[in-house]
């Protein structure tokens, strides 16, 4: 059995597929974590959730290339909802340098101050940190006081950068990059034990070889399980049976 840490299932591109869920399920990947976006993407992730309920998780949070000008207003979306029903973890929060810097500092309070609410409310976090890790090691760094866990979602950095990660008792989210040819995330992955490893597959995006530039599922985490044993030299199931359980400790599910 598998489990996909990070998929965006409540997106237009995968619900204009009603069958992508029980496909995945099909596929031995039984259970799938949704990091929300802003609040426009609740009420389809909720629905999903409540749909599957043994199946699909939500999360709640505010993805940085949603902090904007009106960000505290989303922020109190997130926290109205955090105070009505259990969620799975926060996110996906963080900061994301690579689209536009104009609220990079909006993006560094909401990280900071959902990191709060994490703790306040035990969940565990699940981080983006595209084009700026080593200011998301860093804050969790600082905000690190024994109980703050997570996740680096799509984690792409370097053999160092991974090493702070876990050092910090965080695990990172490995999803189909490390298919593509010149990925270097199989040099970093050697060095990683797969107790520090989950799988995502960051679906509708980032689909692994052969179905690279094609949209992205939940099914297709068993292509990525089968090239992180390739790196890891041991079956596909140990891969399987570990990453779970890790996905099991952190989420509680």
């Amino acid at each position: 059995m598998y489990t996909d840490s990070h998929t965006h299932l409540y997106d237009e591109q995968l619900t204009a597929d009603p069958d992508q869920i029980t496909r995945a399920i099909h596929a031995g990947v039984t259970k799938m974590y949704m990091p929300n976006c802003d609040q426009h993407t609740i009420t389809g992730m909720l629905a999903l959730a409540d749909q599957y309920p043994q199946n699909c998780f939500a999360m709640m949070g505010l993805h940085p290339c949603y902090v904007k000008a009106d960000y505290t207003a989303e922020l109190d979306i997130v926290a109205q909802w955090l105070e009505k029903r259990k969620f799975a973890a926060i996110g996906e929060i963080g900061l994301d340098y690579y689209w536009d810097m104009t609220y990079k500092q909006q993006q560094i309070i909401a990280f900071e101050l959902q990191i709060d609410w994490a703790l306040q409310y035990n969940l565990p976090i699940v981080i983006h940190s595209r084009e700026s890790t080593p200011d998301c090691i860093d804050i969790v760094r600082r905000k690190q006081n024994g109980n703050l866990r997570g996740i680096f979602h799509c984690f792409s950095g370097t053999a160092d950068e991974a090493k702070s990660v876990t050092d910090l008792g965080f695990l990172l989210g490995i999803g189909g990059v490390v298919t593509y040819k010149k990925s270097t995330l199989p040099a970093v992955l050697e060095q990683v034990p797969l107790q520090n490893i989950v799988l995502e597959t960051d679906a509708p995006y980032l689909a692994p070889t052969p179905y690279r530039g094609k949209r992205n599922e939940s099914s297709y985490i068993p292509v990525i399980a089968a090239k992180v044993a390739e790196i890891k030299q041991c079956s596909i199931e140990e891969v399987a049976a570990i990453t779970t359980a890790n996905c099991h400790k952190l989420f509680a599910q």
